[in-house]
C-alpha cells in the first residue's frame, strides 16, 4: 500500500474509513491519532475492546517511515502482522521465530522504506545492534503496547522495558505512543517517569467495560461449579480458565474434557510446539476452553471470547481487570466469573509471607491482595467498586451478581467474637493454634479424632457455635480474613488475632457480614448466549451462520485466525441487511476497500445462494 505517495496526502478519517472499513473514531481516539500525527507524544490508558491498536495504527500510515511497534509476546506477533496485511498494511515482525533469510528480508524492506509498521519485542529493541540498524532507516513513530509492564510494582513487570526509555534521547524528534489497558493512577505516572514521556499528552478512558457481567461466586466444589457454569452459558462457546497452579490447570482441563468440554491446557511447563499449537488453536477454532495459568493471554486478539473464568483468586485487581478484560473484545455480551473461598485467602497469605523481598514488597503485595478480597465480598455494584480502584466513578450498573441479587448483611459481631475467644484460650490456656477448619468444629461442638486427641471438648467455647452452619462458620472466617480482623500464619494456615482483633472482642467494633446464599448460576446467566445474537430474527441467523461457515474455510484456506476474515459484528451486519451486489457492502462496519476487493463477490454470493434456496 502507498498511502505516504498519495496525492493529496489522506485525512485520518479517510484512511479510518477506506483502510479499516470503520465509519468513525470512537471516544478519545481521533484526537489520539492527531496528536501523534503531529509528533507529540500520547500515554493512552485504554480498556481492552477501546481501539487502541488504531491509535498507533492510523498515524503510521499518516506519517512518513516505519512505525516501530513494541509488543511483549512474539507468538502474537504473525496474527498481528497477518491482519494488518489482510486490510492492506505494509506490516512485518522481527523475532526469534524466524531464520536468517526471513529476517534479511523484512530488514531490507525496514531500510528500503516498504514498511508501514514493524513489530518488535522489547529485550530486540533494548539491543544496541537493533537501535543501530533502526538509525539506518526512517523511524516514523514508536508505539509501546502494554506499557504497564514497565512498572516493578505491576504483575507483568518487563526488566527489558525499562530500557525503553533511551528512545527519548536516541529519537527525541520521534513521537512515541505508550498503550495499556490496565493501570492505577500510581502505575500511570511510573510508565510517565520510566518511559521518560512526561511531557506526554493523557488520554485516559473510561476502564468500564459494561458488556462484561461480574459475578463472583462461594468455592464449594470448584470444578463441579465451572462446569455447571460453562454449560449455562452453552458448550459451544469460546472461553478462557485461569488457575493458579499448572497442576491445577491440567486437572481441570483433563475434568471438563471428560465432560464433554473442549478444553485444552496452556502453562510455561508445556513444551514450546504444544503451547504454540494451543494457541493457534484457540485463535483459530470455535467452541475452544483454554484453561490456563496467567501465562497466557496477553495481547491475545480473538474478539469471540464470550467468557472468563477464574477458579483461584486473582492476586491483584490490576491482574483480574486485564484477564477478564480478555472477555468481550467484540463489544457482545460476555461473563467474567470467579469462584472464591477460604481457602485462597489463606493460600494467597502465605504466599505473601512467603514471596522473596523486602517487607516494602510484601507489603505491596497484601495492599493488592486487600483490594481484591474487598472486590469479592463487597455488598455494592462489582463495576463500581472495580473502576473506583483505577480511580474513577461509576453508578450501579444492574448487571453485576451483586446488582442482580443483593447480598443480605447480618451483624456477625457475636460469632465473630466467639472465634477470637477460642483462638484467644487455645493459645493462652495450651499454647496452641489451629487452622479454619479445626476451629470450626470445636465452635460447632463436632467430636473428631483431633478434637479427641487434644481434648478440646473441654474448652468453654466447644459447642457455643451450633447456631450457624460449617458453611456459615467459613463464611465469617473468610470474610474477617479479608477484612483483616483474623490473620492465618504460616505454613499451615493457623489463625492468629490481627490488632484489629481487640476491637472485636471488646464489643468496640461491629462486624457486619455478607449472608452464605447458594445463588442459583442460572438465574443471572447466560448473557453471553443471550446477547450477542438476541437481536437477529430467525431467518437472519441461519443466514449469519452460514456467513461464518463461509468464513472458517476462507480462514482455514489462508491459515489466519477467522477473525481477521471479518469479525462476528461484520456478518451479523450482513446477516441483517442482505446486500445483493458488492457496493452495498461499503458501508458495512468492517469492511474496507481492500477487503471489498478481496471477499465482496464471495460474500454477496453467500448472500444470494442463501435467499435462493
Amino acid at each position: 500500500m502507498s498511502t505516504h505517495t498519495a496525492s493529496p496526502a489522506p485525512t485520518a478519517l479517510e484512511i479510518l474509513q477506506r483502510v479499516f472499513g470503520y465509519e468513525s473514531f470512537r471516544g478519545d481516539q481521533a484526537a489520539i491519532v492527531e496528536t501523534v500525527r503531529a509528533g507529540g507524544n500520547a500515554v493512552v490508558l485504554m480498556p481492552t475492546g477501546g481501539g487502541k491498536s488504531l491509535c498507533y495504527q492510523v498515524p503510521a500510515l499518516l506519517r512518513e517511515g516505519t512505525a516501530v511497534v513494541v509488543s511483549p509476546l512474539i507468538a502474537l506477533m504473525q496474527d498481528q502482522v497477518d491482519a494488518l496485511l489482510s486490510v492492506g498494511v505494509r506490516a512485518a515482525f522481527l523475532n526469534s521465530t524466524q531464520d536468517a533469510q526471513e529476517r534479511e528480508r523484512v530488514e531490507q524492506a525496514y531500510l528500503s522504506g516498504q514498511l508501514d509498521l514493524l513489530y518488535v519485542a522489547p529485550e530486540r529493541l533494548s539491543s544496541g545492534q537493533t537501535k543501530r540498524f533502526l538509525a539506518n532507516g526512517n523511524v516514523s513513530l514508536f508505539a509501546i503496547d502494554e506499557a504497564h509492564c514497565v512498572s516493578q510494582w505491576g504483575h507483568d513487570f518487563r526488566p527489558d522495558y525499562l530500557a525503553l526509555g533511551e528512545l527519548a534521547e536516541l529519537w527525541p524528534d520521534v513521537p512515541r505512543i505508550a498503550l495499556t489497558a490496565t493501570a492505577t493512577e500510581a502505575t500511570h505516572r511510573e510508565i510517565r517517569e520510566r518511559l521518560r514521556m512526561e511531557d506526554a499528552a493523557d488520554f485516559v478512558s473510561s476502564f468500564d467495560r459494561p458488556n462484561i457481567q461480574y459475578r463472583i461466586v462461594n468455592k464449594s466444589e470448584p470444578r463441579k461449579q465451572l462446569l455447571e457454569f460453562i454449560r449455562s452459558e452453552g458448550q459451544d462457546q469460546v472461553g478462557i480458565v485461569y488457575a493458579l497452579s499448572r497442576k491445577t490447570v491440567e486437572a481441570t482441563a483433563e475434568f471438563l474434557r471428560a465432560n464433554g468440554i473442549n478444553a485444552l491446557p496452556y502453562h510455561a511447563g508445556l513444551p514450546t510446539d504444544v503451547r504454540a499449537h494451543t494457541q493457534a488453536r484457540f485463535l483459530r477454532e470455535d467452541g475452544i476452553v483454554i484453561v490456563a495459568t496467567i501465562a497466557f493471554g496477553m495481547g491475545i486478539d480473538k474478539p469471540d471470547v464470550r467468557f472468563v473464568a477464574h477458579i483461584d483468586l486473582p492476586k491483584s485487581i490490576e491482574g483480574y481487570y486485564q484477564e477478564t478484560g480478555r472477555a468481550g473484545r467484540d463489544g457482545e455480551p460476555s461473563v467474567a466469573w470467579l469462584t472464591y473461598g477460604l481457602q485462597d485467602v489463606v493460600q494467597q497469605r502465605r504466599m505473601i509471607d512467603e514471596s522473596p523481598g523486602d517487607a516494602v514488597h510484601r507489603r505491596r503485595l497484601g495492599q493488592h491482595l486487600d483490594a481484591m478480597l474487598a472486590l469479592c465480598e463487597t455488598v455494592e455494584c462489582r463495576r463500581v467498586n472495580l473502576l473506583a480502584y483505577f480511580g474513577q466513578q461509576g453508578q450501579p450498573c444492574g448487571n453485576c451478581d451483586v446488582c442482580i441479587t443483593p447480598p443480605q448483611v447480618w451483624d456477625g459481631t457475636v460469632p465473630a467474637q466467639k472465634l477470637l475467644s477460642t483462638i484467644v484460650r487455645l493459645q493462652r490456656e495450651r499454647g496452641q493454634s489451629f487452622g479454619a477448619g479445626h476451629l470450626i468444629d470445636i465452635l460447632r461442638g463436632k467430636t473428631t479424632p483431633r478434637t479427641e486427641k487434644w481434648g478440646h471438648e473441654t474448652l468453654a467455647t466447644w459447642g457455643i457455635g451450633q447456631d450457624l452452619s460449617e458453611a456459615q462458620w467459613r463464611g465469617v472466617v473468610r470474610q474477617m480474613l479479608a477484612r483483616g480482623l483474623l490473620i492465618s500464619q504460616g505454613e499451615f494456615g493457623t489463625m492468629a488475632l490481627s490488632q484489629s482483633s481487640a476491637a472485636v472482642l471488646s464489643g468496640g467494633q461491629p462486624v457486619p457480614l455478607r449472608a452464605e446464599i447458594a445463588r442459583s448460576l442460572r438465574g443471572a446467566s447466560s448473557a453471553a448466549r443471550r446477547g450477542a445474537n438476541a437481536d437477529l430474527e430467525p431467518r437472519d441467523l441461519e443466514l449469519f451462520e452460514e456467513l461464518r461457515a463461509w468464513r472458517a474455510g476462507e480462514a482455514q484456506e489462508q491459515g489466519v485466525p477467522a477473525y481477521i476474515v471479518f469479525g462476528d459484528a461484520t456478518l451479523r451486519e450482513v446477516a441483517q441487511t442482505r446486500p445483493l451486489d458488492v457496493s452495498r457492502l461499503a458501508g458495512i462496519t468492517g469492511v474496507g476497500q481492500k477487503k471489498l476487493e478481496r471477499y465482496g463477490e464471495d460474500l454477496v454470493d453467500v448472500v444470494r445462494a442463501f435467499l435462493g434456496r
